[in-house]
């Protein structure tokens, strides 16, 4: 499947890609599909099931609101985040569904959406089904859906086979591995953002790219600014407290410290990275990248580019998103991005190792120390788990984001330094990331069920939906 830039970078609303916006796109989708087939105004009634981590965690992750916005006709890029408890909250009380605000049924959450939490469908942790029945009962429509990560929806026939889509890539520029992809700048004498703009020209002038780009660039600044704007607690039930702003007037108020201690830049992409997933757990907007979970580390990085890295510019960030993008590519092709699937190092980890390349790239890398800082990325983020308390995107999630902000900025240097050779490739780490998420106890994979989330919580805490 031919993945472009604007697959992996999309606009959503937190907490989770794979939990609300996969679900709400699936909601919606399955609607379409009722009106395509001339059934949606013999529609009586929806009934939703949420399977795998999709029902352990969806309390948390907020996955039966996002159904019912989905149903509702709204999507993660337009719908209006001031106004979604309103809708969700009208919904619930009146009960009804205004489906794609075309026809009005009934609604009784309790009987028409599921949150199954020991079930699981075949091929993927994040399964959920849709039927929509007639005022008799009778079965109109049936379809099954999984969310693969990033906000990635596929249908089950898709799922149980590599389906294969035509690739609009100019043959000789197209890579399905890092090793083709260091071959292609090798032969054409280019870097891997040249190749990025080459390969995006097949579905749009270089201008619309170059404006694409920017209008996800403004998303991921707006998000940081609205982190800083917040305080108070969290929503959810853990009463984990906000920390973007007060550290940003620690900073501010003493800005004469960074002349003594030159790590104070570490504190503001610290800074930057907590108020993009202080936003993504509170529900608000913000740019995929690739994951929602992992949604604060490029916007750190790239915030540290334009403000630490001097002749930072427009062009930058752009060849900065495409680098992370040709990355991400491998990483959504050959293995998962998906915390269900894989753990936290297929959300953390494959965000970090995007990061990093993409920053080696902007700093004056090579391909090979390009793809040597995205390996070095990933390979000190293997085995990560996915164990957020409550099943809540908070912790550790928003303190990992930080964590592996600074971390890709430490492997793009530590790259830089070299001259490209190194001993494990980016493909190798990838397939090992991939084998290690094959491995991983189902507990540690998204569930609340290992690690972190039985051990720090003695006493059942009363989650929420954020």
């Amino acid at each position: 499947m031919a993945i472009s830039v604007f697959d992996l970078f999309k606009v959503g609303i937190g907490p989770s890609s794979s939990h609300t916006v996969g679900p709400m796109r699936a909601a919606k989708q399955f609607c379409l599909a009722l009106k395509k087939a001339d059934l949606l105004g013999s529609t009586a009634r929806i009934h939703s099931d949420m399977y795998g981590s999709l029902g352990a965690t969806g309390v948390g992750h907020g996955t039966a609101k996002a159904v019912i916005l989905g149903l509702l006709g709204e999507t993660p890029e337009h719908v209006d985040v001031d106004n979604i408890a309103r809708m969700v909250a009208e919904a619930r009380e009146e009960k009804y569904l205004n489906l794609l605000g075309e026809h009005i049924i009934n609604f009784d959450e309790d009987n028409d959406l599921i949150l199954h939490r020991r079930k699981t469908l075949p091929y993927h942790p994040n399964g959920m089904g849709f039927q929509a029945f007639n005022k008799n009962g009778e079965l109109l429509l049936e379809k099954t859906y999984y969310s693969v990560g990033g906000g990635f929806i596929v249908g089950e026939q898709t799922a149980q086979t590599d389906a294969v889509t035509d690739d609009p890539r100019p043959e000789d520029y197209r890579f399905d591995s890092a090793a083709q992809l260091l071959q292609i700048c090798k032969d054409k004498n280019i870097s891997i953002s040249d190749v990025m703009w080459h390969n995006e020209a097949a579905w749009r002038a270089e201008a619309e790219t170059a404006s694409g780009l920017m209008d996800i660039w403004a998303v991921m600044q707006e998000c940081v600014n609205n982190g800083l704007r917040h305080e108070g607690l969290l929503p959810g039930g853990l009463k984990v407290k906000r920390r973007a702003r007060e550290m940003q007037q620690q900073l501010l108020s003493r800005p004469e410290a960074s002349l003594a201690d030159p790590l104070t830049t570490l504190d503001w992409v610290t800074l930057y990275a907590l108020a993009v997933n202080e936003e993504n757990a509170a529900g608000g907007r913000m740019v995929t990248a690739p994951t929602n979970g992992a949604a604060g580390i490029i916007p750190a990085v790239l915030h540290y580019y334009i403000r630490f890295v001097p002749g930072a510019n427009d062009k930058g960030v752009q060849n900065f998103l495409l680098t992370s993008a040709a990355i991400g590519t491998l990483y959504k092709r050959n293995a998962s991005i998906s915390g269900a699937d894989v753990g936290c190092q297929g959300e953390v980890g494959s965000a970090c190792s995007m990061a990093a390349g993409g920053l080696a790239e902007v700093l004056g890398g090579n391909p090979a120390q390009v793809e040597n800082a995205a390996e070095i990325a990933m390979e000190h983020n293997l085995g990560l788990t996915c164990d957020p308390i409550g099943g809540l995107v908070q912790v550790p999630c928003i303190e990992r984001n930080a964590m592996a902000a600074i971390k890709a900025i430490h492997a793009a240097r530590m790259a830089l330094r070299g001259d490209g050779s190194h001993f494990v490739s980016l493909d190798k780490v990838i397939k090992t990331m991939r084998d290690t998420g094959r491995d991983m106890q189902e507990k540690y994979k998204e569930t609340s069920r290992g690690g972190l989330a039985v051990n720090v919580l003695e006493v059942p805490v009363n989650i929420i939906e954020c």
